[in-house]
């Protein structure tokens, strides 16, 4: 029997926690794009060659210095990193930080900066949206320190 997703994830809360720390991200949002992504399985590799947990591209990986993808610390780190860049390249705005970790920054700015018209993307930012929301407790908003646009 297959383990669940809430099984799985305890054994990537210290990866994240890290990455919080380092990356002063929220943890609700690193865990939705891990569950969306990966469903907390550290071994998928995507038909397009994403890897991991956070589903890293190779050029994502490089940039990020990312040495191993297949390393869950590595591979949420640089994710993880990857989100806050893109939080800071689109102000905070979730929406279109989430559309470009999943269709690359110049999808989103082709379309002027939009969620580009890609159903397998407007279906991802939804799901990643609802993950978040669901992870979000009443503690992590009144102590998040950074404003997130979820319009």
């Amino acid at each position: 029997m297959k383990e669940s997703i809430a099984l799985r994830r305890v054994n990537f809360i210290s990866a994240v926690d890290a990455a919080v720390k380092k990356h002063e991200i929220d943890a609700a949002l690193i865990h939705a794009v891990i569950e969306a992504e990966s469903a907390y399985q550290p071994d998928v590799i995507s038909r397009a060659g994403a890897i991991g947990l956070m589903q890293i591209m190779p050029g994502t990986a490089a940039r990020f210095n990312v040495s191993d993808s297949n390393n869950p610390n590595q591979n949420v780190m640089g994710g993880a990193e990857y989100l806050k860049y893109l939080l800071g390249y689109y102000k905070n705005n979730l929406k279109l930080a989430v559309a470009a970790y999943n269709a690359g920054e110049g999808a989103v700015d082709k379309y002027g900066k939009t969620i580009p018209p890609y159903r397998e993307t407007q279906n991802y930012v939804k799901r990643v949206f609802s993950l978040y929301r669901r992870n979000l407790t009443a503690e992590t908003y009144k102590t998040k320190s950074v404003k997130i646009s979820m319009n």
